[in-house]
């Protein structure tokens, strides 16, 4: 999960109304390992090694895979030694939690495959990256970033990352997140976990990368990886995707398999893409994308057979936008973005309709937040009940326990009310469950999203993902300024956020939300106008914003 379109978390609740924590030194920060790189100087400024993978894409390295002048192995080897020059040493971003110890093996045979049959397909042999709340069966664990599954190994991979592995890519490890997907405290500061730390912002390391898939934003930002997948269930994949500069695809609830995902919410989770490109983004989509009986929402999918052979330039020409002007104005340099960003679309051949109003956008808070409580509880303890060995909880209650007991770890600046609200709740005959759900679904569909784009005959709606990266703060936690994910998070429907441009060398990024299972359309329009604007720039790794 991670803040609404307004500047709060899911039920209206504002950070800066609860962000009282106690104050702690940089450097007791920074010996818990949180703050700056160990023993280096916070005034000199880390500069990579070159790096001969840097903004490579999925065609990019295919043509030299398919040529034989690449092997999946030297990739991934490549890749290896970026991750420790950037991630584990140098700027420390700790974006990655941890490294699968079989990728040099997946890889060599995936090597073999190619020279003896061929390749799979576009991701045959990539190095991909997931989040740490997603199974994989293998010698990677499985914790959501907590300490109380640190240990824990999946029985099984999850569905996707099945469909994953038989795309042929070779999973390189797991990436750090906003601990429980950020569903633990209102407190709580995007990108920690007890498990891998505090994740830092490649474009301004002081800054925050935004959660909760902070991880996997920041680490396909600098390269740590060709692609990555992230979960959200409100702008967990479409705010550190605008703050770390890339692509982020939040797909129809749905379109891809929850089952194995450490859950918050079987109404609002889904995983999804995220990349430096709008084709790999939908590359990995084709991939990710698919029905799973256990998971009942897939069954009615209506899945595109191929998200990447419709891009193309002139993509947008035709296609009616609105301009959700509510989710405008808090920030004059955003919106100075914003109007270039439109110019773009108008020039690309977009029918841009200014202004379009969600008036429904802000009067399902407290009801979202109902839902995610009760949801909560009864999916985590579905999940915890069978997870696999080395999980030391196996329920929301033994959870909060663990937290007690290993505060000085696990709560060192925020704690976990949300875990206690959640355990608090009954089960999902309740009625004012039933009623909270009904109300997020009637105004973000049928009041929201669905008759906003009726009346309008619109193909998508536009508005600014995110403000840029605020700087990370344990004493009064997180600053967000605004945002848009919301109403399609609550719809459960799709969104994609592109990089629309900077300010003061931060990304900011525009989101294209639509209606359900639209994601084919939106990505139409977020390749034109990446296309057309070319707005994605690499980071260069300052302590901060730079004059």
């Amino acid at each position: 999960m991670s803040e609404g379109s307004d500047g709060t978390t899911a039920g209206g609740i504002r950070r800066r109304d609860f962000l009282r924590l106690t104050a702690l030194s940089g450097a007791a920060l920074a010996a818990r390992g949180l703050l700056a790189g160990e023993g280096r100087a916070e005034s000199t400024r880390f500069t990579p090694p070159a790096f001969e993978f840097e903004e490579a894409t999925i065609d990019d390295l295919q043509k030299r895979l398919s040529s034989g002048a690449l092997t999946s192995r030297a990739l991934v080897e490549a890749y290896m030694k970026r991750i420790d020059a950037v991630d584990k040493n140098g700027a420390v971003l700790r974006s990655v939690l941890e490294m699968n110890p079989d990728a040099l093996r997946i890889a060599d045979d995936l090597d073999q495959e190619r020279k003896s049959k061929g390749a799979r397909g576009p991701l045959h042999g990539i190095p991909i990256l997931v989040k740490d709340n997603i199974d994989t069966g293998d010698r990677m664990a499985t914790s959501a970033g907590s300490l109380a599954l640190a240990d824990q190994h999946a029985k099984e991979d999850a569905p996707l990352v099945t469909r994953l592995r038989q795309a042929g890519v070779v999973l390189l490890g797991k990436t750090n997140l906003s601990e429980w997907a950020n569903f633990r405290s209102s407190r709580s500061s995007s990108g920690w976990s007890g498990r891998g730390g505090q994740t830092r912002n490649p474009y301004a390391l002081s800054r925050n990368p935004c959660g909760s898939s902070s991880g996997s934003g920041a680490a396909v930002a600098a390269n740590l990886a060709t692609v990555a997948v992230g979960t959200e269930t409100d702008g967990s994949i479409v705010c550190p995707s605008s703050t770390c500069g890339i692509v982020g695809v939040k797909p129809t609830v749905g379109l891809v398999s929850r089952t194995g995902v450490v859950p918050i919410s079987h109404t609002q989770d889904t995983a999804g893409p995220m990349c430096r490109t709008v084709k790999d983004a939908a590359l990995l989509l084709g991939a990710l994308a698919g029905a799973d009986p256990r998971d009942p929402a897939t069954k009615g999918q209506r899945r595109e057979a191929d998200y990447a052979s419709g891009l193309t330039q002139e993509g947008a020409r035709g296609l009616r936008v609105g301009v959700a002007r509510k989710f405008f104005g808090f920030s004059p340099d955003v919106d100075e973005v914003m109007k270039h960003a439109l110019a773009a679309l108008k020039e690309a051949g977009a029918v841009v309709i200014d202004p379009v109003e969600l008036p429904t956008s802000t009067k399902y808070d407290a009801s979202e937040l109902e839902v995610l409580l009760y949801e909560f509880k009864a999916d985590l303890n579905k999940y915890l009940a069978t997870a696999g060995p080395g999980a030391h909880v196996k329920t929301l209650a033994e959870l909060i326990e663990f937290n007690d007991k290993n505060k000085s770890k696990e709560m060192p600046f925020f704690g976990q009310e949300l875990l206690t609200r959640a355990q608090e709740k009954g089960s999902l005959t309740t009625p004012a469950y039933r009623t909270a759900l009904a109300t997020c679904r009637r105004l973000s569909r049928t009041e929201g999203i669905d008759l906003l784009m009726t009346r309008h005959k619109l193909d998508a709606i536009v508005a600014p993902s995110n403000g840029p990266a605020w700087i990370t703060d344990f004493v009064n936690g997180d600053h967000y300024t605004g945002g848009s994910s919301s109403p399609a998070a609550v719809a459960g429907y799709p969104s994609v956020t592109v990089p629309a441009g900077f300010v003061f060398g931060l990304p900011v990024g525009i989101s294209f939300i639509g209606r359900a299972w639209s994601e084919a359309k939106l990505l139409k329009m977020a390749y034109a106008f990446e296309q057309a604007t070319k707005a994605r720039k690499a980071p260069s790794f300052p302590e901060d914003v730079e004059a």
